[in-house]
């Protein structure tokens, strides 16, 4: 976790000196399906392309019906979507200047603002009830019975986030297990194989760990609500410099979920495809993913002291747990963190839709 602190920290020093250079760089993180639909008309936006990162989650899938249903160019939007198989890459684009915005967890922002990368919260997509989960053996139906097993998790990212909040509850740490820190999409393979006795992982690829025979959801973030929101995080820079730019981005969003609204079966399809899955295993993930309403964000970016569902909230709980394990070597600030006012626009522009 320390190492990777430093990694991140080392990656924010080199943006600083060259973030000219790197604005104009597309990422090199992704891979070849990149596309960029084109900048409409009437645009009152910069007009230079705003070039988007996501990887594989059910709240972020929505962006591949965005590219195909034209909601960008519709916005006055020049986007160039880039999708990484490896969702630490595109941590790392995001800090590098690489991309504009990046589709990542609060947890994961944090850490990125820890150690210095200057990034906003613009969109909240969703609240994980159930799409991360640890499975496990089934010989292991406690969390007690993981003392001393093999846990397979992506080292610092969500996953390992809501292991560590399972084993807090029952008076345990990390210390406790044998925790292996690998790439979700290896500890899934790796859990499926028998490598590992349980797996800490995110859907789509909760779907290939509970191949094993007899594997079973231990706990998942149905029994912690609120601890994994997720979210468009944008370059704080680029919020300053291109706010028509981020307001159109909230825009085409909340177009996109009426298109999915509008046409379920079709919308399913494109981002099942996407995901490498059938229709009916990516409606599986429905229950798992609360996709939020223009509405239902804007009440998620209010402060209210003691509610898991405000982020300001759930910054100042995950802050100090970040540093206590280690993860982070100081609190993120939190000012200038949460962006409200685009949702806010929207909302205020749309009072007679749901």
């Amino acid at each position: 976790m320390r190492n990777r602190f430093r990694q991140i920290a080392a990656t924010v020093a080199a943006g600083l000196l060259t973030t000219a250079l790197l604005a104009s760089c597309g990422s090199s993180g992704g891979d070849s399906s990149a596309a960029t639909s084109g900048s409409g008309t009437g645009s009152t936006s910069s007009g230079k392309v705003l070039t988007i990162g996501y990887s594989a989650w059910p709240g972020w899938f929505p962006l591949t019906v965005a590219e195909q249903e034209k909601e960008f160019s519709k916005a006055g939007l020049n986007v160039k979507l880039v999708y990484f198989t490896d969702y630490t890459a595109s941590l790392d684009a995001l800090v590098a200047g690489k991309v504009d915005v990046n589709a990542q967890t609060l947890n994961d922002t944090l850490f990125g603002v820890a150690a210095g990368s200057k990034q906003t919260v613009v969109v909240t997509n969703d609240n994980s009830t159930g799409n991360d989960a640890v499975i496990c053996d089934k010989a292991i139906t406690s969390v007690k019975q993981l003392k001393g097993k093999t846990i397979g998790a992506e080292l610092g990212v969500v996953d390992h986030f809501l292991l560590l909040q399972g084993l807090a509850k029952e008076g345990m740490t990390e210390k406790d297990v044998d925790f292996k820190g690998i790439k979700t999409d290896a500890a899934a393979a790796g859990f499926a194989s028998g490598q590992f006795d349980c797996v800490a992982v995110f859907a789509p690829f909760t779907v290939q760990a509970l191949e094993r025979k007899g594997s079973h959801v231990l706990f998942s973030s149905k029994d912690f609500p609120g601890i994994i929101p997720d979210h468009l995080v944008a370059s704080s820079d680029v919020v300053k410099s291109r706010p028509e730019d981020m307001q159109k981005l909230v825009n085409a969003w909340y177009a996109t979920l009426g298109d999915i609204a509008a046409d379920p079966a079709g919308t399913t399809a494109i981002m099942a495809k996407k995901a490498g899955l059938s229709a009916a295993d990516y409606d599986s993930f429905a229950e798992g993913t609360t996709i939020f309403s223009a509405k239902q964000a804007l009440d998620a970016f209010a402060d209210r002291t003691g509610d898991a569902t405000s982020l300001p909230e759930m910054a100042r709980r995950i802050n100090p747990f970040l540093v206590s394990s280690g993860i982070a070597k100081e609190e993120a600030p939190l000012d200038g963190l949460f962006d409200a006012s685009f949702t806010k626009a929207y909302v205020d522009a749309h009072q007679a839709e749901g």
